[in-house]
């Protein structure tokens, strides 16, 4: 009988639990029959307002090429929320993403996917069938993919700017040519040739000018001269000829001067010292007279001792007073000699002193004849590098405005870099080097004289002067 009770209970709230679910599905159905013209409409706007925002967007993979490595894209992810009447965005999944070198991106939730070899079709759908079969979705969401930056290209070989540039759909060969600055001309290239020979030769031209008159002072050094002997510069540089005369001038006045009184405090150290030998020798004169009366006097006290007319002491005392003389006179002759060993010393110091100066003179006057050597040889060089130059822009003038341009273009494709032949209407794609490629840019043509002009000649040797 329990058993009977709870068993009725339990179908009473089955029934009871029916009821009510029927209740509210008609409750539901009446109020979305009611919206349901309103949500139809809004549903219309937001799709409306979703292909205007496509449509409006950045240029996305439109056609069937593959994404480049180093691409930046974003992807948008949109699912219908049928009980919201709105479209909801997964932020969480979308954003900003990079293609890798391998032709991959990573993405969350989903992991590594490739992109190579894809269409955007293929690439959404299988981005949408993925997250469908991961979230356990009715209808897989809506995926689109924008590019927001494309791998650059680079332009090389004989152009006027070679280097990184941004790159467009669309872009051309001949394109990329007008944005490296075009092709690089020979002539402008000789020119900046010429005009940097024409440059070095003026500063060799200087350090020649330098050269000389250094060697000029130094010739009058060795020679004792009061004043040095300039050659006169010709042309344009005796403004310049004038200023390193200056100076050379002035650093012959200061070595000389620097010279001088060297000289000059050895020749008075040994004028100094001429003069104490000559005074201690007037003291040994002296010293010899006192010792030659000493002595005399020393032979008449003795004879006196001897005779008993005088006492011993009065001998002492002579004989101590001549030891003290002639121990004077000893002193006196090893000052004389210290004296004149002096005099020798300063007067070898003298004559050193000049010695050294030649020597220094001409160590310096060699190298700088060797300096000026180098300098002849190299601006003879440079004019003949000037007149080979000069001649070929008399060719150069006879060359055609345009010459013919060949262009290859090298593309990574499936992990392999190829390089194929490329016109100036060959569409480009992104990461692609272009090499743009000139023949002959420096060579004459066959009409051109291989001689250098008369004009290029004068030109070389005014610019050696």
């Amino acid at each position: 009988m329990r058993l009977r009770t709870c068993r009725s209970a339990d179908a009473s709230r089955h029934w009871t639990d029916i009821r009510l679910r029927m209740f509210c599905r008609r409750d539901m159905y009446m109020v979305s029959s009611h919206r349901a013209p309103h949500l139809f409409h809004r549903a219309t706007f937001i799709l409306g307002a979703l292909f205007f925002l496509a449509g409006t967007a950045p240029p996305a993979l439109a056609d069937s090429a593959s994404l480049a490595p180093q691409t930046k894209i974003r992807l948008t992810i949109v699912q219908w929320m049928q009980s919201r009447g709105q479209y909801e965005r997964w932020d969480a999944l979308g954003g900003e993403y990079r293609v890798s070198d391998d032709g991959t991106v990573f993405l969350p939730f989903l992991g590594s996917l490739s992109v190579g070899n894809r269409t955007d079709t293929d690439l959404t759908n299988e981005i949408g069938k993925r997250l469908q079969e991961k979230i356990g979705l009715v209808q897989p969401p809506a995926v689109t993919i924008e590019i927001l930056e494309y791998p650059p290209i680079y332009v090389v070989g004989d152009v006027t700017t070679p280097g990184q540039y941004s790159f467009r759909p669309g872009l051309t060969v001949l394109q990329s040519l007008a944005m490296s600055g075009g092709p690089r001309r020979a002539k402008d290239e000789q020119q900046t040739h010429s005009i940097q020979i024409v440059g070095e030769l003026r500063e060799i031209d200087h350090s020649i000018l330098r050269s000389t008159a250094r060697l000029a002072r130094l010739q009058a050094e060795m020679d004792g001269a009061q004043e040095i002997i300039f050659d006169q510069a010709t042309g344009a540089d005796q403004q310049f000829a004038a200023g390193i005369f200056n100076e050379e001038r002035i650093i012959f006045r200061a070595r000389a001067n620097a010279l001088e009184r060297q000289a000059r405090a050895f020749t008075e150290l040994r004028d100094l010292l001429t003069t104490e030998i000559s005074t201690l020798e007037e003291k040994l004169t002296g010293a010899d007279d006192n010792i030659k009366s000493v002595e005399d006097q020393l032979v008449s006290v003795k004879s006196l001792v001897q005779k008993g007319l005088t006492i011993s002491s009065r001998q002492m005392d002579l004989e101590r007073l001549l030891t003290t003389y002639r121990s004077d006179k000893l002193d006196l002759l090893t000052a004389v000699m210290r004296g004149r060993q002096a005099v020798s010393e300063t007067t070898r110091n003298l004559e050193g002193l000049y010695d050294a100066r030649r020597s220094e003179v001409a160590t310096e006057a060699q190298s700088e004849r060797a300096s000026l050597d180098q300098f002849k040889l190299k601006r003879e060089t440079l004019q003949k590098l000037l007149i080979a130059d000069l001649g070929s822009n008399d060719g150069v003038k006879n060359l055609v405005e345009d010459l013919p341009l060949t262009f290859s273009v090298t593309r990574r494709s499936d992990g392999q870099i190829n390089q194929i032949e490329a016109s100036e209407t060959t569409t480009l794609a992104p990461g692609d080097v272009v090499r743009v490629a000139q023949p002959h840019i420096l060579d004459n043509s066959p009409q051109a004289d291989t001689a250098p002009s008369f004009e290029s000649q004068t030109l070389a040797d005014r610019a050696g002067q």
